[in-house]
């Protein structure tokens, strides 16, 4: 394995729209959500492993055409945080998208999946996959918790 920084480019682009939560948090308190102990931690892995199996895993062939769904799915997910943003930081608007629950937690997955076909890297599909496993419950339980509140 060897510094790839292509695939550091695609976890900071994924992972860098995160960081406005601690900047510009929700204005509603979200609610509580209860998620088995070892979802979360399997959540915790999967986001660890998107951030460092690309810089890391990639293979250095680049399959230029699967960057077509990757930046699709990543000009969406930009979209729905500029929409978070837009209106007014509602909880809501980070799990709900119309009647789509979590789409802010469907497309970086998508994002590292098509990420791994243009890297040519099963490692970094591999990790896509446990970032599923994990945060795609997570954020569903809370967008249950959110539409409760509400």
């Amino acid at each position: 394995m060897e510094f790839h920084p292509e695939g550091l480019i695609l976890s900071l682009a994924v992972l860098a729209p995160s960081l406005l939560l601690a900047r510009f948090p929700p204005r509603d308190p979200l609610p509580r959500s209860s998620v088995p102990g070892p979802v979360r931690w399997v959540e915790r892995a999967g986001q660890a492993l998107c951030l460092v199996v690309p810089a890391v895993g990639a293979s250095g062939t680049v399959v230029w055409w699967w960057g077509v769904p990757a930046i699709s799915a990543l000009v969406a997910y930009y979209a729905l945080w500029a929409r978070y943003l837009a209106t007014g930081r509602r909880a809501e608007s980070l799990y709900w998208w119309r009647r789509l629950p979590a789409p802010m937690a469907i497309l970086p997955v998508v994002v590292f999946l098509a990420g791994a076909g243009l890297l040519s890297s099963p490692w970094i599909a591999a990790a896509a996959v446990v970032l599923a496993v994990g945060h795609l419950p997570v954020s569903l339980s809370a967008a249950r918790a959110v539409r409760e509140a509400a």
